[in-house]
């Protein structure tokens, strides 16, 4: 008697009106945005633009889901082209079937396209994505307990799974949710590749290596659980085998590059921060805001007229009252002294007269 076990949806797809919403492809969508989130955040940490990411993204992510199908279909060709079955059932994404191999193959053929359009080093981008590419699968797993899928062999453990569908040969039972653990063990490759990439500054693509290795080392075990029908060489699983490979490529690429050129890039984006984009204009804003651009503005200022001391040597004059050409302004005089030249003016009114007279004949 199971005490305790994970209930599968009985579900997949929840109707809103005629508009069928799949769980499948809401967790791929999640995943996504999650990834370009947290990739967008440690490429403006590395120098680069705010949006590059996202941009990039709009060449990687068509290519990805596009070779993460074909992956499917090629290894698994007998679930759509063999006698009794559908050829265009491969087209049906949205029913599950992405491989991971494929995906990053031809996801980084897009990234790559989406880079050179821009200058950017791809292994500087796929260093900053790396993360989110393993939070955005440990999120797109969640879809295949939606498809009640990808499960392990028999257990009655608490966090068994429980399937309830007979569809496609599978028997209702409790079996090992290796969705769950593949989940957990991408959250866990996520965060082993931040630590390592502020511990030891991972640069020229050592960071995404890294995400490799940790993966396939995890996936080679959870596919060792699994009990869906796949091809075997040798007793082992495709998967396990394709693991085992990309893993010692990921490990031989980490130590050849950490010898061949060690560090991190120095600039990751030509022109992020110095000559356009939001690094830029911050920079800027900047300078405006601590008065380097102050000497400009003592110019404007030194030119503004000075109403009190018109007339004075140095200082320009009023405006309305231009000067006469050769000759300097007389000094104005104050209201006493105007008083009493009227006041002197009247007592003596024949005396001015004569001076009057007397200044004309000389």
């Amino acid at each position: 008697m199971e005490l305790a076990y994970i209930p599968s949806p009985s579900s997949g797809v929840l109707y809103l009106g005629p508009v069928p919403l799949r769980g499948y492809a809401f967790c791929i969508i999640i995943g996504v945005f999650v990834a370009v989130w947290l990739g967008n955040k440690r490429w403006i940490a590395r120098g680069g633009r705010a949006g590059t990411v996202a941009d990039i993204a709009v060449w990687a992510v068509p290519f990805g889901l596009v070779g993460g199908r074909l992956y499917h279909v090629v290894t698994d060709y007998q679930l759509y082209f063999s006698e009794g079955r559908d050829w265009v059932d491969a087209f049906k994404i949205w029913e599950g079937g992405l491989g991971i191999w494929g995906a990053i193959a031809l996801g980084a053929l897009g990234a790559w396209i989406g880079c050179r359009r821009r200058g950017i080093p791809l292994p500087a981008y796929a260093d900053a994505i790396a993360p989110g590419i393993a939070l955005a699968q440990a999120i797109g797993r969640w879809g295949n307990w939606f498809n009640q899928e990808l499960y392990g062999r028999e257990t009655d453990l608490p966090w068994a799974v429980e399937i309830t569908s007979s569809a496609d040969g599978r028997m209702p039972g409790t079996y090992h949710p290796t969705f769950l653990y593949e989940s957990l063990w991408c959250v866990g490759v996520a965060l082993l590749v931040i630590w390592a990439d502020r511990r030891f500054e991972l640069g020229h693509g050592r960071a995404f290596a890294l995400y490799v290795a940790g993966y396939c080392a995890g996936r080679f075990w959870i596919e060792y659980m699994r009990v869906d029908e796949a091809h075997h060489i040798l007793g082992l699983r495709l998967n396990n085998w394709t693991a085992l490979l990309v893993f010692l490529l990921a490990v031989l690429y980490i130590v050849l590059s950490a010898r061949k050129r060690p560090g991190r890039e120095a600039v990751v984006e030509p022109g992020a921060g110095d000559g356009e984009g939001p690094a830029a204009d911050a920079k800027k804003t900047d300078g405006d805001a601590t008065g380097k651009d102050a000497p400009a503005e003592e110019a404007t200022t030194g030119d503004a007229p000075d109403t009190e001391d018109s007339g004075k040597p140095g200082k320009p004059d009023e405006p309305g009252r231009p000067d006469k050409p050769g000759k300097p302004d007389e000094p104005e005089a104050s209201a006493e002294q105007e008083g009493a030249a009227e006041q002197e003016g009247a007592e003596e009114p024949e005396q001015s007269k004569d001076g009057a007279g007397s200044a004309k004949k000389g």
